[in-house]
């Protein structure tokens, strides 16, 4: 579904990402972690057309989408959940989700019922909420919105940059479940996160970037029992096991 080869960016004269090659299959959830500056925002830019491309090649479902423009890729079927939510903030919880759904729209405000009774159905504190502003939400709710947006525009591959930030662990335990629940029906996964374990342990597959490189990928299984990376990307305290599927993919150093 997505797929980018020797993916090489820079601010100026700053490199930000190193020809970096990832990988994600159709209905596959893939997680990307990494420390803060370890250049996962800008993969994620770069894929949606957002960050300036210096080198290399991104492919999304078949397609050559390296010169396509962030409006284009969306329509093709990209749905993005930003990082910090990026909301409509004086606009109702209605408003914001119905733009949303400008992709399949037409750019005509016309909502379709199935898609926002599917969005309640996830989040049912949004449909309590409809008529509220959006910037009166607690920062949980928030991200619920942020995320019914994206899925109002059906997307076929869900992007989505540091959906924890500022939450709770219990909330973000309901957001990583969510994905994980929208990956088994069918939609294609990509988070962007650093708390590491928590994206790992309902991903499939994952990559570990590093100073804007690849420096480990493999099953999902595999990163959360490897002993060095446990310690040198997930922290010492990392658990032993997960809830993720099994595979006997291994991992792959790149150092």
């Amino acid at each position: 579904m997505i797929e980018c080869t020797g993916l090489t960016v820079h601010y100026g004269g700053i490199q930000a990402l190193r020809e970096v090659d990832l990988t994600v299959a159709e209905g596959e959830f893939v997680a990307l972690t990494g420390a803060n500056g370890a250049g996962k925002s800008t993969l994620l830019r770069a894929l949606l057309g957002i960050a300036p491309v210096s080198a290399g090649r991104i492919s999304f479902a078949g397609t050559d989408v390296t010169d396509l423009s962030t409006r284009e890729r969306v329509r093709l079927g990209m749905g993005l959940v930003p990082e910090g939510r990026e909301l409509f903030s004086g606009m109702t919880v209605a408003e914001n989700l119905l733009l949303g759904g400008v992709r399949h729209t037409g750019w005509r405000p016309v909502p379709h019922a199935a898609d926002l009774d599917r969005v309640v159905s996830l989040f049912p504190r949004l449909g309590d909420r409809m008529a509220q502003d959006a910037g009166t939400l607690s920062g949980g709710e928030q991200q619920m919105l942020a995320l019914g947006r994206a899925l109002m525009g059906r997307p076929t591959v869900l992007i989505c940059d540091e959906p924890s930030t500022g939450l709770a662990p219990m909330l973000v335990a309901e957001i990583l479940a969510t994905l994980r629940t929208l990956c088994d029906e069918g939609l294609t996964v990509l988070l962007a996160e650093q708390n590491a374990v928590a994206a790992l342990r309902v991903a499939d597959r994952g990559y570990v970037l590093e100073n804007g490189e690849v420096a480990v990928h493999g099953s999902a299984e595999a990163l959360l029992h490897d002993p060095a990376v446990r310690r040198a990307y997930l922290g010492a305290a990392a658990p032993a096991s997960s809830t993720g599927p099994e595979s006997d993919q291994g991992i792959r150093c790149e150092c």
